[in-house]
């Protein structure tokens, strides 16, 4: 194990309160969470970049992020939507050097005016000015 992975949060199993997994990609909730089961999925090898994922992990990701998806739907009725993130370095926001996809539950009313989405990284670029 490489010295970023001994020193990383997600590599470091024994601390994570994992929900789900599958071979390549395990499953937590944010410790700061946006919304209520506001959700990470992370790959179990020690990446840092969301584009240096493998094909295998990708398939991995995508089939785990559409099994929670439909979990946080089961449990809890209020959700009407989805914010599906990932920050890519430090410049957009990345503080753990390991990859990780926010899923995040949104609900109808959460925020006065969603419109714009994840556009909101720069909140004034958030709303479509003309």
């Amino acid at each position: 194990m490489s010295n970023s992975a001994e020193r990383c949060l997600f590599c470091n199993k024994a601390k994570q309160k994992i929900i789900d997994s599958n071979k390549l990609i395990f499953v937590v909730r944010d410790s700061y969470p946006v919304t209520k089961y506001h959700t990470l999925i992370i790959p179990h090898r020690h990446v840092s970049d969301f584009f240096d994922l493998s094909h295998d992990e990708l398939s991995d990701l995508n089939k785990i992020l559409k099994k929670q998806r439909q979990s946080l739907l089961n449990i809890d009725k209020e959700i009407t939507g989805f914010n599906v993130g990932v920050n890519a370095g430090p410049d957009a926001g990345q503080s753990i050097m390991h990859c990780h996809i926010h899923l995040i539950p949104r609900r109808k009313g959460d925020t006065k005016n969603p419109r714009g989405g994840v556009r909101g990284v720069i909140p004034s670029k958030q709303k479509y000015n003309k």
